[in-house]
């Protein structure tokens, strides 16, 4: 019992503290309630309203959720018959298949997107730079970067010197076609995608990488007002004179979805459900680890359907668990509590299946997390192998080993109780005998040596 209650005090604890990183950028914005209200409007007053401006923002890497919100965000703009999608970004890069699909989002909406780089100090690394050529227009805040556009390891496989080069020129493709398309320089998106060249915003608006530099939002659409730029119903001239700002917010369930993608999350949830279906076995009936590892587990699979798995990080991470089982089975003095250690950090490192380090597991966490499970899976190896070898005190097995006293030829009297005896040798009343074992109401016997 007092093992349970351990168990369920640590792994309370770990529950409320995944609960807390889980929902801490997640609490619901009470605007989002009347959200729906401020993008439904009244057509007959369109003539005489100012026209509609919607601005997401994206700050973090580029992901699955990531493209779902641009999605979302296009859709509403165009439902809304929206003058201008604006997109706030500040990314390091992000995964290739969500980056397709957002340059395929903002190619073929109906209503135009500028991509603003900003604020002061934000950047458009690695997928930011594809994004940013799919818009009408681009537009960066002062002090702010875009480059190093070269693709890197995300799709699961290995990636060799011919591979690579493959990937490389795919990339090349699709991001001049899309410079040739919004008239940007296409020869500078190839040295992105080539050789990483990274450039200021300055440098940028000389090279024709952007149209703009803007200060801040007002200073940007008034720099667009009267711009002419191509959407797939032909061409459309920008009227901002007049103009209201709505912001698309994400939605609880993507804010929810966008933290539990993240790549340190879902190594969290997965030594979390790992951990907790240990113990569970480690000592079956505590309930709480059991259900809490399986919560975290389907939250991290789910994530791992949305990023660029190494399959041998996590084979090396459920041998971690085999291991760790084993530690309680065979009498290994720690040595498989240490393999299992040493098998679960290597595929930690191993399992984001991706070279660019803004996206791979943060040391950090991976050294803590590792840490972590050492400290309480020693604990509990300690506490069963401990438990394992303590006598028992209640019970039939608790009397095997008292010595009793023969009342008649076949009954003997222990604990305040008459047993029935069976023994091989001759017994006399007043004799003393040691149990041997129990079978049901019996008691095998043996006479003690007066």
């Amino acid at each position: 019992m007092l093992i349970i209650k351990i168990f369920k005090v640590i792994f309370l604890s770990l529950y409320l503290c995944s609960v807390i990183i889980l929902f801490s950028c997640s609490v619901v914005n009470a605007e989002d309630a009347t959200k729906t209200d401020s993008l439904n409007f009244d057509t007959t007053q369109a003539r005489t309203s100012p026209v509609l401006v919607y601005k997401m923002v994206i700050d973090g890497p580029i992901g699955a959720v990531t493209a779902e919100r641009v999605g979302d965000a296009v859709k509403i703009a165009e439902d809304n018959n929206a003058e201008l999608l604006v997109i706030f970004l500040d990314t390091p890069g992000g995964f290739t298949k969500p980056t397709w699909t957002i340059c395929k989002q903002i190619l073929n909406s109906s209503v135009p997107v500028c991509v603003y780089i900003a604020p002061s100090g934000a950047r458009a690394g690695s997928a930011g730079v594809y994004i940013t050529y799919s818009a009408n227009f681009a537009a960066m805040a002062p002090s702010t970067n875009i480059g190093a556009a070269h693709p890197v390891a995300g799709s699961g496989q290995k990636i060799d010197s011919v591979m690579n080069e493959k990937i490389t020129n795919d990339a090349v493709a699709q991001i001049k076609a899309a410079a040739e398309k919004r008239g940007r320089n296409a020869q500078w998106a190839e040295d992105a995608v080539r050789h990483s060249v990274s450039i200021p915003d300055k440098e940028a608006l000389k090279l024709n990488v952007i149209n703009f530099r803007a200060k801040n939002m007002a200073d940007l659409l008034a720099q667009i007002d009267g711009k002419i730029t191509d959407v797939p119903s032909g061409e459309k001239t920008m009227s901002l004179k007049k103009y209201r700002v709505v912001e698309v917010k994400p939605t609880f369930i993507q804010k929810f979805l966008e933290i539990i993608t993240s790549p340190d999350i879902a190594f969290i949830l997965m030594s979390i459900g790992g951990l907790g279906v240990l113990l569970e076995l480690y000592n079956p009936g505590s309930i709480l680890p059991g259900v809490v590892g399986v919560i975290s587990l389907v939250l991290a699979f789910y994530a791992f359907q949305t990023l660029p798995i190494n399959y041998a990080g996590l084979s090396l991470i459920i041998l971690a668990v085999i291991l760790f089982i084993a530690e309680i089975k065979i009498v290994s003095h720690g040595l498989l509590t240490i393999g299992g250690l040493i098998s679960f950090f290597f595929g930690g490192l191993m399992l984001i299946n991706t070279s660019d380090p803004n996206l791979q597991i943060s040391k950090s966490i991976l050294i803590t997390v590792v840490a972590c499970i050492g400290i309480i899976v020693s604990i509990a190896s300690w506490l069963v192998i401990k438990a394992s070898r303590r006598k028992p005190f209640i019970g039939n097995e608790e009397m095997v080993g008292k010595i009793a006293e023969v009342r008649s030829k076949d009954l003997a009297y222990i604990d305040g109780a008459l047993w029935k005896i069976q023994c091989d040798e001759e017994l006399v009343k007043g004799d003393q005998v040691e149990i041997l074992a129990v079978n049901k109401l019996t008691l095998k016997v043996k006479k003690l040596k007066s």
